[in-house]
């Protein structure tokens, strides 16, 4: 069997006709990680152990004649923000280097309820703090289409393991962009869901309002049936939404011709590169189909960045003072005071970005600067929002551009990180809106470098998304 090749479908496909079995599937899949390895870092570690045993569990039910779950022997990967019971899970930082967490995220109990087979942990930037992948404490990953070039941030080891065809779906996360970015960097398929649809219970905060748990596939129907496993009320997590689940891939059926989409002229006004071209492109193809697309304008996205990363950081800093060296974490090994452990721990154990998320942070929350800084910016996200909501009035989804260029150099922007901020700029606005979105491959630039097109859709109407996605991949769309 060749694994880079397997979908969701294939891999049910294959059990059917006896030409593997599940356990089969998860030894070769292990190997072949394993040995690909060395190319991307996309992998941190991985769990031989736990993915054969729930293999074995997954032929066993299969020979009992027993229904073995959606994604039934399903080789996975998850980033390693996510929990996992009894497996090492890093945050891509020193400081957490040997925690191994006594449980596992709720989104990951639901892939494995579902039969998933989990095959590693991914590589990511520290704390998931990045838009290039290189924040990681571990090393940062290549992608896997150009290895001179990043994944794209944070969630670039998830991307990358999909793209290379180490794992038929992974899990990543994203807060401002970090699975669209990543996505369209490396060629597959990414989706951020509406906020509250899939629970936060296990993901390591980051900036808790704005943090989401979300898929990578090779395909959009395969992206869809990982979402639907994991999406649904969670009990343990009070911002998940209890909302009802619908069976995505019903959508991917369905005739897009008449859904109006809208183009926003503030993402296009600037887009010169040969992004602006692709996507100009992939609109064309959805005219093709009979969609109608019209001009839109989203008024408050000039100011969405500077919004973002006043809240995204506010909340890192919060969320990141637990880290101190007295329980889960890695302690400095040399201080006399307990305060001189606490600047130790955290100032050797913390990367340089997330100290300078940190310090930012703490800085628009300190007396004086919360009312100028942070709640202007609360304010701000506000007034996005509404443009969506208003937008959304007269169009069934929006298009857009994932990023303002395709997959950049290692090294080519981290000593400068206002440029990689600016990387983020088409995708902030839908995390700070809590909408779904999602980037699906529209072509490759004359380098050969893959480029995402954005599908964004009204909240817990995810069903749009994958329709227009699905009849846009149909159509040869990443041709």
């Amino acid at each position: 069997m060749q694994v880079s090749s397997l979908t969701i479908d294939r891999v049910r496909q294959g059990f059917d006709k006896r030409e593997f079995s599940a356990v089969d599937l998860a030894t070769e899949a292990l190997r072949f990680a394993e040995a690909e390895n060395g190319k991307t870092n996309a992998y941190l570690r991985f769990s031989p152990e736990r993915a054969l045993a729930a293999a074995k569990a997954v032929d066993e039910k299969r020979a009992r004649g027993g229904n073995a779950g959606l994604l039934a022997g399903v080789p996975v990967a998850v980033k390693d923000v996510i929990l996992t019971k009894g497996l090492t899970t890093t945050c891509g930082s020193r400081l957490l280097e040997h925690y191994i967490p006594p449980y596992d995220a709720t989104a990951v109990v639901r892939l494995e309820q579902a039969g998933a087979v989990l095959i590693g942990k991914t590589n990511c930037d520290e704390f998931a703090m990045g838009s290039s992948n290189e924040n990681s404490a571990f090393g940062p990953v290549r992608n896997p289409v150009a290895p001179d070039r990043v994944p794209g941030g944070s969630s670039g080891g998830s991307a990358a393991a999909v793209a290379q065809g180490t794992a038929v779906g992974a899990l990543g996360s994203d807060t401002g962009g970090s699975i669209r970015q990543p996505a369209s960097f490396c060629g597959v398929v990414g989706v951020t869901p509406t906020y509250g649809r899939v629970s936060r219970y296990g993901l390591t905060a980051f900036a808790s309002s704005l943090d989401h748990i979300g898929s990578f596939a090779r395909t959009v129907r395969d992206a869809a049936l990982v979402l639907q496993v994991i999406a649904g009320r969670d009990p343990a997590d009070a911002t998940s939404a209890d909302a009802p689940v619908p069976d995505y891939t019903v959508a991917l059926n369905e005739d897009v011709a008449g859904l109006k989409l809208g183009l926003p002229r503030e993402y296009l006004k600037s887009l010169t590169s040969e992004t602006g071209g692709l996507i100009a492109r992939g609109v064309a193809v959805l005219e093709k189909l009979g969609c109608e697309v019209r001009e839109i304008s989203l008024p408050a996205t000039d100011y969405a960045v500077a919004t973002y990363y006043i809240i995204a950081t506010a909340e890192a800093s919060s969320n990141l003072a637990r880290y101190d060296g007295v329980r889960y974490t890695t302690r400095a090994e040399h201080a006399d005071t307990l305060a001189e452990m606490y600047r130790s721990t955290r100032g050797e154990g913390f990367g340089a970005e997330c100290k300078r998320r940190i310090m930012l942070g703490t800085y628009v929350l300190s007396h004086g600067y919360y009312d100028a800084y942070y709640l202007k910016a609360q304010k701000v996200r506000a007034l996005i929002a509404r443009d969506f909501a208003q937008a959304f009035e007269t169009v069934d989804a929006i298009v857009a551009p994932v990023s303002p260029f395709p997959a950049f150099r290692l090294g080519e922007k981290i000593d400068d990180p206002l440029a990689m901020y600016l990387s983020d700029i088409y995708t902030i606005t839908g995390d700070l809106a809590g909408i779904p979105c999602m980037s699906v491959p529209c072509g490759r630039t004359a380098e050969g470098l893959p480029v995402g097109m954005q599908i964004l859709a009204k909240h817990f109407d995810e069903s749009t998304m994958f329709r227009l996605a699905g009849a846009f991949e149909k159509a040869g769309g990443a041709d």
